[in-house]
């Protein structure tokens, strides 16, 4: 198994993504500097740093993260023939194993290069009635990923309670409570491997939205780029740091304030330098409204108004997530619509609207 310690440093000569690094404990306490810093990026860009290290949950959550690394590396190493019972995608499921080369990663029609496995917050919480089927070793992991899931969620409900605050919405609790723990949800961990073959002209994962919320990420090398916003931007590397989880901001954050936070585009490439010869493993927390709330915009005179004429649609985060989350699978004998999928979220962001 990999040691963190052992992998090459990233390269100091690569230009990275000037990202904000907020501070737990400071968000905590409602440091008044440290919630517009939150509110500024959510608006900017919708990514940002959070300094786990000076907080003891967050310190947790980093503890909880180091112990889910080697699980997921013994998970990728099954055969892959066992991998794939655990493909859940024909019973319309997003939960379960994905392939290496199950999806499409770009509009050229390119076969993303990561293999995935996700994990259901509403499986490990025990709010189905029947587990969903894994491997042994996720079996033996669910104390574990339970507390992964729980304390990612509050640091969640914290990020959501201060910008319900900034939002000028009903209440600090009015974001909170879309996204409550112990309502039935898309929410879900998600350990990836990618192996050493991505180059900038294939990625392993080509440019999209997230279509939750809220991301966490933990990654111990390079490979993630962001594209920031205006005409002449280009593709730029996010720096991982230690002791610090990558925040970003889905769709649904999009949908709820029309546009004044963004869901910025992103994709995932070989990371640089020496990095490039070494296996990328990543663990993720995707944090989503609660199956039946509907997808739009929430009522506040800080939120822009709808375009006259203007229609949302008509979606539940249930039917949002599923139709975003296998609308790009090849391996369905589904026609796949690459826009349609990317959400338009998505398509919006990529053209600078």
């Amino acid at each position: 198994m990999s040691n963190p310690s052992s992998l090459p440093p990233f390269p100091s000569s690569v230009p990275t993504a000037p990202l904000l690094r907020l501070s737990l404990s400071k968000l905590q306490a409602h440091d008044v500097t440290e919630t517009h810093n939150l509110l500024q990026a959510c608006k900017d860009i919708g990514f940002f740093y959070l300094d786990l290290r000076d907080a003891d949950e967050g310190i947790a959550l980093l503890t909880n993260a180091d112990e889910l690394f080697p699980i997921g590396e013994r998970l990728f190493d099954l055969p892959l023939n066992e991998k794939k019972k655990y493909d859940l995608a024909s019973q319309n499921s997003y939960y379960g194993y994905k392939a290496q080369g199950a999806m499409i990663a770009d509009r050229q029609g390119n076969l993303d290069g990561n293999e995935f496995y996700n994990v259901s917050k509403d499986d490990i919480l025990n709010l189905i009635t029947t587990p969903l089927p894994s491997p042994q070793i996720l079996q033996e992991s669910r104390p574990l990923l339970s507390s992964f899931i729980q304390t990612s969620h509050n640091i969640v409900t914290l990020l959501l309670s201060i910008l319900s605050t900034s939002l000028s919405l009903p209440s600090s609790s009015t974001l909170p409570n879309l996204h409550r723990l112990s309502a039935p949800s898309g929410d879900q961990i998600r350990f990836i491997k990618a192996p050493p073959t991505a180059t900038q002209n294939n990625p392993t994962l080509g440019e999209h939205t997230d279509f939750g919320s809220v991301t966490i990420l933990f990654n111990r090398l390079g490979g993630l780029q962001v594209l920031p916003p205006g005409a002449d931007a280009e593709w730029t590397y996010v720096r991982p740091l230690p002791g610090h989880a990558i925040i970003n901001l889905g769709d649904a954050m999009v949908k709820f304030t029309n546009g004044l936070f963004r869901s910025n585009i992103h994709r995932v490439v070989a990371p640089p330098g020496q990095q490039a010869g070494f296996t990328r493993y990543s663990l993720v927390y995707f944090a989503r409204p609660e199956d039946e709330v509907p997808l739009r915009r929430l009522e506040s005179d800080r939120i822009p108004a709808l375009g006259e004429g203007v229609v949302e649609e008509e979606i539940s985060s249930k039917d949002w997530v599923i139709r975003r989350a296998l609308g790009r699978r090849v391996d369905l004998g589904r026609p796949v619509d690459y826009e349609k999928a990317a959400g338009t979220e998505g398509v919006s962001r990529r053209l600078g609207v």
